[in-house]
């Protein structure tokens, strides 16, 4: 050690943890592309125009005036933390209290081989997640009585939203009136206000006996059990809904369920709910897996993903993600949902959690937080109080006698409870799993003097009422009754996650996507108490915390972005576009501009921006791109002319899709600003700006992040994700709000997500990758990013047409390998050689998108040099391959690429009549015979699956079949 400087670098220091490359590694690849530094590459890449002058700089969010190691910000964040008050809240609202299986947290929760997959749309890599979703499904499916289920969505809230839509769609799109009970939660109405008042759908809020079912009406959604706890009979609402033509939908919670009779028992068309109280903690409000279950004839129009039950090449059973033609890539503007990720880390610990429990297990839960509550509400009434008379299944709303609201909170709060206050005399009480005895005699004497549990017990009969009492059998396929013990659960969790191919695998290079580095590091916090213990409604000083970490992180991506404000609630990337254009329409709308409609798109957005757009009310009108694959300035100005009256915005990815930073970005939006427009940037790309050049400075009005992208929370398989919005001043009075918790702007838009701040928990997995990368350290991940991506296809340009380059003959942290001329020469599509590359090892980069027929690959800044050149090793490797078809060795119908790919169980048949060896199947490189992934089946016939769609866990004779 020859420098005092040395001894402050702390031995942790993360920088060169994240960043593949080492110094040696990144000379070399500087070397192949023949520049002289670092520097230089990104003259060439970033136009001069935008780069900013200004360096990053995060001023009291850096920890120290030098590298910060991981575990000095670790303990920083703790002491951060420490200002949350963990009180146990029994504030109800869709929120409580979970115990999640310590086998579950440890082996999914904590686990690299669950929450690094990618979506599974490379099915034959995917099968130990694609069945636990089935499982969620068919959960689902059985607790609410309906028989299909979709894979998950956000929140409850937006579940209800797109329900709503549904329910227009379904009713042939003319009915604009939606009703909505009064008793829902008063969260869930609001986004449904929200997304109602976009999409020119009328709400209105009523009591169940006020509701007038005209022709108008879509659909009404009422709340089983409501808001305050209460389970009524509402046949005669649902009968008069039935009558006019309108779709019922009830909102409704899985625990109840296992004691109160399903929603599709008494005429519900479609139920939504969240299975957070499956084992999910309450993280301040998410993430948490909410569900959407509906009849067979409505499928066509279920929002989200649907897993199916389709064959493999051998006729094997084998699961994919069905209907997948309604993926928003291929509707755009079409599409009835932008529900893009989904929240499947989430749904599989809840499929689990019913696997863990089975039907026995979870009815003995619901019947021990319903006997506990009938307890509670004996003792209540012997203390003089009101729980009013209709059923109930856990919470209780009481009118106070002879004692104020603030006297009761403040008492049961003495006693370490949050309750709910809803008015001067009345407080609400949710009990939930983790409630006890000791906790209901502890809460009762917050109330005042009365009788105990022991004394009540004797009087109080513990039975759901048997008006509302299930009868029905539910969770009784095999699955849910096969894992009892702790060894068989694990045992079946690790088998299907070594049925997935992870980062835990290999490099998972999918373009637009950033599958980077989630260090353990910045995954570890979101499991500690003080984070993942807090309900989303706590009094705010409770939540200190949190609050901190908000103001702070909301700081560094304004400097990240150029931007004056943020907002933390979209939970998703969708919605980070969803609620970026509604801010947009409502900053028209203040100007006296709400006239303005029309939303100009590249052709070569990402397919969630039109959709987007469309439930924003907007109208979406093309914008066409140039034989470069930027976008045609020309075009662009002509429909921005054509259209200047009613232009609203233009919504354009940088770097472009196609890869590359395009020169006349400034240009462009001066043009829609020219035009009275405001430009939405999508940030999906961001991985390839930070620390280089900031929208807020080259003239974009609001950006999302993907933070489940550029800011390492990880993509769980397809989803959790969170993508807040960044705005210039002038629209930060729009920021979204909400109807529980005070945020948001001073003129905010409606709630767009459930919680105040969204998937609140896993903020902190961005937060500390911030912290510990330091501003430098994000500088020099963006500049490496872009470097992996030059030298992967400099070394892959000598062997397919890499598409599009920048002006300066680069391109950005992501690029294009042109695969339709080999449909000519050798019968290859981008398919075969996405399924071909399993064999190697490796996910398949992003197929046909911008462009059919070819693959977009990202290396991301996360990946050795030694990874990058293995992936570049097997890409042509396969070309060597194509080239065997091309000269006639293989047929075009039978070679390793057509046939791939390739399963343990066929290549160890005992016949093989293949014109390629068993070793070329199943070895084709030297790496593969060190650590061999092995697809679990064999390729997918995907239109087998559509035309027999099956979206529930098999009946037992299919695996009975399979095992002969």
């Amino acid at each position: 050690m020859s420098d005092f400087n040395d001894l402050l670098v702390p031995s942790d220091t993360f920088v060169p943890r994240h960043i593949g490359p080492g110094p040696d590694e990144a000379a070399s690849m500087l070397a192949a592309l023949g520049l002289p530094s670092l520097d230089a590459l990104i003259e060439a890449t970033v136009p001069a125009t935008i780069r900013t002058a200004k360096q990053l700089k995060f001023g009291d969010e850096v920890i120290t005036g030098r590298e910060a190691g991981e575990f000095e910000v670790q303990a920083a964040f703790r002491r951060m933390m420490s200002d949350n008050q963990v009180v146990r809240s029994l504030i109800g609202m869709g929120y409580y209290a979970a115990i999640t299986p310590p086998v579950i947290q440890r082996n999914i929760l904590e686990n690299p081989g669950w929450y690094t997959q990618y979506t599974p749309y490379q099915a034959e890599i995917a099968q130990g997640r694609l069945e636990a979703l089935i499982n969620f499904q068919t959960m689902v499916a059985d607790m609410t009585g309906l028989p299909l289920a979709n894979a998950s969505l956000l929140d409850e809230g937006t579940a209800a939203a797109e329900a709503m839509t549904m329910c227009v769609g379904l009713t042939g799109g003319k009915r604009k009136v939606f009703l909505v009970s009064d008793v829902c939660h008063p969260q869930t109405i609001a986004v449904v206000e929200t997304r109602a008042e976009a999409c020119g759908i009328e709400v209105r809020v009523a009591g169940a006996k006020d509701m007038v079912f005209g022709p108008d009406v879509a659909g009404v959604l009422l709340q089983y059990p409501d808001t305050f706890g209460r389970v009524t009979d509402e046949a005669a609402t649902i009968a008069a809904a039935k009558a006019a033509g309108a779709i019922v939908v009830v909102a409704t919670d899985l625990l109840a369920l296992t004691l109160l009779r399903p929603p599709g028992e008494f005429g519900a068309d479609i139920a939504v709910g969240s299975a957070q109280r499956f084992g999910i903690p309450l993280g301040y409000g998410g993430p948490h897996a909410a569900f959407l279950a509906t009849r067979d004839e409505s499928k066509r129009m279920l929002p989200g993903r649907v897993i199916g039950v389709s064959r493999d090449a051998t006729g094997k059973r084998a699961y994919r993600m069905a209907m997948q033609t309604r993926e928003q890539h291929i509707r755009r503007e079409r599409a009835s949902s932008n529900i893009c990720t989904a929240q499947v880390l989430l749904a599989i610990m809840s499929g689990m959690y019913a696997v863990y429990h089975g039907p026995e297990g979870l009815q003995r839960i619901g019947a021990r937080v319903h006997g506990l509550t009938r307890l509670l509400a004996a003792g209540l009434k012997a203390r003089g109080h009101d729980v009013g008379g209709a059923a109930y299944f856990d919470t209780l709303r009481v009118a106070l006698k002879g004692r104020a609201a603030a006297e009761v909170l403040k008492a049961a709060l003495d006693r370490g409870f949050n309750l709910r206050s809803i008015d001067d005399a009345t407080v609400g009480v949710s009990l939930d799993e983790r409630s006890t005895p000791a906790e209901v005699e502890s809460l009762l004497a917050a109330f005042g003097e009365g009788e105990g549990l022991a004394a009540l017990q004797r009087r109080t009969e513990l039975g759901v009422d048997a008006a509302f009492k299930r009868t029905s059998a539910y969770l009784t396929h095999p699955v849910f009754a096969a894992y009892r013990c702790e060894h068989d659960l694990l045992r079946y969790i690790h088998r299907l996650q070594g049925r997935d191919l992870s980062l835990t695998s290999s490099m998972i290079s999918l373009g637009s996507c950033t599958m980077k580095l989630n260090a353990t590091s910045e995954m570890q916090p979101i499991s500690w108490p003080a984070l993942a213990d807090i309900h989303p409604f706590v009094p705010r000083e409770q939540a200190r915390g949190y609050a901190a970490m908000f103001d702070s992180l909301e700081r560094m991506l304004s400097e990240i972005t150029g931007f004056a404000a943020v907002s933390l609630q979209p939970n998703a990337g969708s919605q980070g576009e969803y609620a970026g254009l509604l801010v947009i329409r409502a900053y028209h709308r203040a100007n006296g501009q709400g006239h303005r409609d029309v939303c100009l798109i590249p052709t070569s957005a990402h397919g969630t921006n039109p959709a987007s757009a469309v439930m924003a009310g907007f109208k979406v009108v093309p914008v066409a791109c140039d034989a470069q694959g930027n976008v045609d300035v020309a075009d662009l100005q002509a429909k921005a002319s054509l259209h200047a009256p009613a232009l609203a915005a233009l919504m354009i990815t940088y770097p472009s899709t196609h890869g590359v930073f395009e020169a006349k970005i400034r240009e462009i939006c001066e043009t829609v600003h020219k035009h009275g427009g405001q430009v939405y940037m999508d940030g999906a790309n961001m991985n390839a700006q930070v620390g280089l050049c900031r929208p807020g400075e080259f003239g974009a009005d609001v950006c999302h992040l993907n933070l489940h992208k550029t800011f390492c929370i990880p993509h769980g398989g397809g989803g959790p994700g969170m993508g807040p919005i960044g705005v210039a001043s002038h629209l930060a009075p729009f920021l979204p709000g909400h109807p529980v918790i005070k945020c948001g702007g001073d003129q905010a838009i409606g709630p767009i997500s459930a919680a105040p701040w969204g998937s609140a928990s896993i903020l902190a997995i961005s937060y500390t990758y911030i912290l510990m990368m330091g501003a430098a350290g994000l500088t020099q991940a963006t500049k490496m990013a872009i470097l992996g991506a030059n030298y992967m296809a400099k070394r892959l340009g000598e062997h397919y047409p890499v598409l599009y380059r920048g002006a300066g003959g680069t391109c950005a942290h992501e690029f294009i390998l042109d695969l339709r001329p080999l449909k000519a020469s050798a019968g290859i599509e981008g398919e075969d050689v996405a399924k071909r590359l399993m064999d190697y090892g490796f996910h398949a980069p992003t197929m046909s998108f911008p462009v059919a027929g070819t693959l977009m690959i990202e290396p991301t800044e996360s990946e050795p040099l030694a990874e990058l050149d293995r992936f570049c090793d097997a890409m042509i490797a396969i070309r060597e391959e194509i080239r065997k078809v091309e000269d006639g060795t293989w047929p075009r119908d039978r070679n390793p690429l057509k046939l791939a790919p390739h399963t343990a169980e066929t290549v160890m048949a005992d016949s093989w009549d293949r014109p390629y060896s068993r070793t070329q199947a199943a070895y084709p490189a030297a790496w593969v015979r060190e650590h061999k992934f092995w697809p679990f089946v064999s390729r997918i016939d995907n239109a087998y699956g559509d035309r027999n769609l099956v979206c529930t866990c098999p009946p037992m004779e299919d695996y009975a079949e399979a095992a002969e």
